[in-house]
């Protein structure tokens, strides 16, 4: 390493078995290396988003930047070719990287495990060391999960290629700090994984891949490419050897698609659907901006609908433009054997909404459980026929304006449908705080990004005094009363450890979704009041400030 590593992070987390494996001093170092590059660039666009934010609810409106006009209509770039390991990516399955988790995925038969850190893992300090220790393991072929009853599953000989989604760069790793800083959780994930299994990777004939969450801009992408460039350097390792596909799940993300391909062009590995966060982006982005932009219950917003529609087309488009894989949505039903009549139907579901995206140009997808891997398999293999991917399908004819991407269409608010939105948040939230980030809700799994619409919903929908389908309006004190219901109903018989997390679980749905304004996310607020190990958990009411200390970068 160079003398970029200028200052060592002070771990302040607990001992995690075989976290000395992974948070060595050499490790540490490269983070804070990491940290001193880039740690103000990350406070900068943190600060830009927030003031983006203000401006969008005061009457402004996004749309295709004019300044970067030159980018788009130059037709010679491209993105980097396929990375080994990354040119068939028919079938993708997603989830946290426990060691279930991981030891699962690897024996799923799909082409990519995305490990997550982000949405799908409660950010406890336990989960996010033994998740490295885990993915550290399967890289070298000592990973296994021994269940309850003594059974020892190992990996077979088949496995997926790893890519490894950070968590995003709003959040923070307070367990890490630097003169009492709390580090870029983003910077930390990344780091630890990279500075382990960068050269394994390699030795194994594939690279350290990335999935990057929540972008909101082109200048956001360039910040992590100036990452990994200087992650490259410090390792001593080629540039462009790492490769990253970016989410595509924040409004403003799809107005900038091709300029975001531009900036992490030797580095790229296409973009993709993440139709959840776009729907919760789509609601926070417009919250405060009247009914029009209102949308109905959960279940009607499908990818069908006109704004879902107009996004997906150009997200297929825009990467086969550039020759950038387009990765689809998530299928997020859980089979369930005792329940045929009920899997069946779901599984003609997930079979024709892969099949629309296969049909639409999309060279592959996402499932949330090893089950849903042939349904999908099957439908890509049906539109591909042989090839690999189908990047040389062009589309000319989608022509998206920026309307489009704003076209709600049809739909209605109901009580089942905010009752939905109560339920499954505060199941999923009282989950969270116990540590579990995928969680499955009536056969379906759940994370954090479905809870973030859920929550936007209830707060959109009080703000807009919006009547529901039997007549009523949704206010505050009905959406406290539907909460105290759902309470009972979950702990009938008022067990204390469950009553103690659907009493955190309350806190933080009423925080995300009953203030005076809406917060950006409801996991920076979970984590600091819940999630942090004593003594640095903070307790009492939190402003912004409270959230924001890892943005006190010295200048």
């Amino acid at each position: 390493m160079t003398s970029t590593i200028i200052r060592i992070p002070a771990v302040r987390g607990t001992e995690i078995p075989r976290g000395a494996e992974i948070l060595t001093p050499e490790a540490l170092a490269f983070i804070g290396a990491l940290d001193g590059a880039f740690a103000g660039r990350r406070a900068d666009v943190l600060a830009e988003r927030r003031s983006r934010a203000k401006r969008i609810s005061a009457g402004e409106t996004p749309g295709f930047l004019g300044a970067t006009r030159a980018v788009r209509s130059d037709t010679t770039w491209r993105v980097a070719p396929p990375a080994a390991g990354l040119i068939d990516r028919r079938v993708e399955i997603t989830g946290p990287p426990t060691r279930k988790m991981t030891v699962n995925a690897l024996n799923s038969g799909a082409n990519v495990w995305m490990a997550d850190f982000e949405d799908a893992t409660s950010p406890t300090w336990t989960n996010i060391v033994s998740g490295q220790v885990n993915l550290f393991d399967a890289l070298r072929g000592r990973i296994n999960f021994v269940d309850e009853a003594g059974k020892d599953y190992k990996v077979g000989p088949d496995r997926p290629t790893i890519m490894v989604r950070p968590r995003g760069w709003h959040l923070c790793e307070k367990h890490l700090t630097i003169d009492g800083r709390p580090l870029p959780a983003s910077l930390v994930d990344f780091g630890l994984y990279f500075f382990h299994n960068a050269h394994r990777l390699i030795e194994l004939g594939a690279g350290p891949y990335f999935y990057l969450p929540k972008l909101e801009t082109a200048s956001e992408a360039a910040l992590w490419n100036d990452v990994f460039e200087l992650a490259q350097e410090l390792l001593e390792i080629p540039v462009g050897t790492i490769r990253a596909t970016v989410l595509i799940e924040t409004l403003t993300a799809a107005f900038e698609m091709e300029e975001i391909l531009y900036e992490l062009r030797d580095h790229s590995a296409g973009l993709n659907a993440g139709r959840w966060d776009y729907i919760f982006s789509y609601i926070r982005t417009f919250a405060q901006r009247g009914p029009a932009f209102v949308l109905p219950d959960r279940s009607a917003i499908t990818m069908t609908t006109p704004f879902m529609r107009a996004y997906t087309e150009l997200l297929v488009a825009t990467c086969h433009r550039r020759g950038a894989h387009a990765i689809g949505g998530m299928a997020a039903f859980v089979p369930e054997r005792s329940d045929e009549s009920a899997t069946r139907t779901a599984l003609l579901k997930v079979q024709s909404d892969k099949q629309r995206e296969a049909a639409d140009g999309f060279d592959g997808s996402w499932v949330a459980h090893p089950g849903l891997v042939e349904v999908a398999r099957t439908a890509f293999d049906q539109a591909l026929r042989g090839r690999p991917h189908q990047l040389d399908r062009q589309r000319p004819e989608v022509r998206v304006h920026a309307a489009d991407l704003f076209a709600t269409g049809a739909g209605t608010v109901t009580m089942a449908g905010l009752v939905t939105n109560v339920s499954v948040a505060l199941q999923y939230l009282s989950a969270w705080v116990g540590g579990s980030g995928a969680v499955t809700i009536d056969h379906l799994m759940e994370d954090a990004a479905t809870v973030e619409i859920s929550r936007a919903q209830v707060w959109q929908w009080i703000r807009n005094s919006v009547q529901l389908a039997d007549g009523q309006v949704v206010t505050a004190k009905l959406v406290r009363r539907l909460i105290d219901d759902e309470i009972a109903t979950l702990n009938p018989t008022g067990t204390a450890e469950l009553a103690g997390r659907l009493a955190a679980a309350r806190d933080i749905f009423e925080y995300a979704a009953l203030g005076e304004t809406m917060p950006g996310f409801f996991t920076q607020y979970g984590y600091v009041k819940y999630l942090l190990e004593d003594p640095i958990r903070m307790r009492g009411p939190l402003g912004h400030e409270d959230l924001r200390m890892s943005e006190r970068v010295p200048r």
